[in-house]
């Protein structure tokens, strides 16, 4: 695999010549059109097919897998063209197999909104082992608020990946409720109602595991909350479920704030099966621009959660997504930055003739232009960024990686996975 910078005057069509592979294959791994326009500094992955096929009259993708050995999975990822579908047409060319063989071998997964595209859900299921749907929600009674999760637990079905249910305290008007976890944190009896919903919910739908989110909990419900996960863990564990859960990005035990001082590392650790580290949302909607998730920031938070607990026990927050913000930015009146995916964010660049540059201390790729006689940066994540986090987990000996969200179209890094990460071409 290479990852390609996009150089002035240059091409879909000459960057596949330079490396001696179709501008299909190019087109498919990045989800982009053979005559897309590209932006000068976009990041592109090349794959190099070591066999391929033409489809012939009265083929299926099913049979074109068993004359070669392999599953349907396995096309869906080396061709990201297909978006998850055994539809073909004769003339088309599909890719076996490629040259390069992945080095790393660790889980990844990520989250989804019930509204999810169904073509995008079908494109990234093939390529992830677990997916979230999020999220249920609960009330201060301990029943749980609905979610029409069943698109995607049946693509988990279909493609071979675990699916876990979601729990948090982020309520129908959109937020994270202190005071409802703080009600339900401070009762036994409504903590005794909500585990039996969570069990019964779990063996209705097919869940094997459980992922809970309590974030905004404030000082004093750190040790509650450490106690509840510790309890929800013993009762799920028994019925074969594991138990997940998600930390805010800290760096030190103390550090103020209300996100950040109702986890305690140590504590909730060492209550669960694995923790989340949610290292994302340094660049935010109200905030100034800048990157998403800058990569020193994001080693000080894994270095810390280090001090607290095992490598083999935590999955690294991937973001997928970015932000574009009008210019100039007031902190005391910020303007919300309207969040996009990697697909829209070059789309932009390439429409407006924007010059993509790439820091390389946050590793993060950015572009500035002119919109409405206003500046605007965007900050979004890519190829090179997203290989440069999951480069975090061999290199600390963590457990795998779940992204923020799958909802956001972003083909290259499907691609990037397939090319890199064994797990990501396997079925669980």
């Amino acid at each position: 695999m290479v990852i390609h910078t996009v150089s002035p005057g240059e091409s879909l069509m000459l960057i596949a010549a330079k490396y001696g592979v179709t501008p299909q294959v190019v087109a498919s791994l990045n989800g982009i059109g053979v005559y897309t326009a590209l932006a000068v500094g976009q990041a592109l992955v090349i794959r190099f097919p070591e066999r391929s096929y033409t489809v012939r009259a009265g083929d299926t993708l099913a049979g074109i897998a068993a004359a070669y050995g392999v599953t349907l999975n396995d096309l869906y990822r080396a061709n990201p063209s297909l978006e998850g579908s055994d539809s073909i047409r004769v003339g088309q060319t599909l890719v076996i197999r490629f040259t390069d063989t992945p080095s790393l071998d660790f889980p990844v997964g990520g989250y989804l909104y019930p509204f999810v595209e169904q073509s995008l859900l079908n494109t990234v299921a093939p390529f992830m082992n677990v997916l979230i749907p999020f999220t249920y929600g609960i009330r201060e009674d301990g029943s749980l608020y609905l979610l029409n999760d069943e698109r995607i637990l049946e693509a988990a079905s279909k493609y071979g990946a675990e699916a876990w249910m979601h729990l948090s305290t982020y309520t129908e008007g959109e937020r994270f409720d202190t005071a409802l976890a703080t009600a339900v944190l401070n009762s036994a009896a409504v903590q005794e109602v909500l585990i039996s919903n969570i069990l019964a919910k779990m063996e209705e739908k097919g869940y094997v595991g459980l992922d809970v989110d309590f974030e905004f909990l404030g000082k004093e419900n750190a040790a509650p909350y450490a106690a509840f996960l510790a309890r929800v863990t013993t009762a799920l564990n028994a019925r074969g479920y594991t138990v997940t859960a998600a930390l805010a990005p800290k760096v030190r035990d103390d550090q103020p704030g209300l996100l950040y001082e109702g986890h305690d590392y140590g504590a909730v650790a060492a209550a669960v099966n694995s923790v989340l580290l949610m290292t994302y949302e340094w660049g935010y909607t109200l905030g100034p621009p800048q990157a998403i998730s800058p990569l020193p920031e994001v080693r000080r938070v894994v270095e810390y959660a280090l001090t607290r607990m095992p490598a083999e026990k935590i999955y690294l927050g991937i973001s997928n997504y970015g932000y574009k913000w009008t210019l100039p930015y007031n902190a005391e009146e910020p303007v919300p930055a309207p969040s996009l995916s990697t697909a829209e964010a070059t789309a932009i660049a390439a429409s407006v003739g924007a010059v993509i540059q790439y820091d390389e201390n946050a590793q993060a790729p950015f572009f500035t232009y002119r919109e409405n006689g206003r500046d605007v940066e965007v900050w979004y994540e890519d190829a090179r960024s997203i290989d440069a986090r999951l480069g975090l987990i061999p290199e600390y000996g963590l457990k795998g990686a779940l992204y923020w969200n799958l909802d956001r179209r972003n083909v290259q890094n499907l691609s990037l996975l397939s090319a890199t990460n064994k797990a990501a071409n396997s079925n669980i």
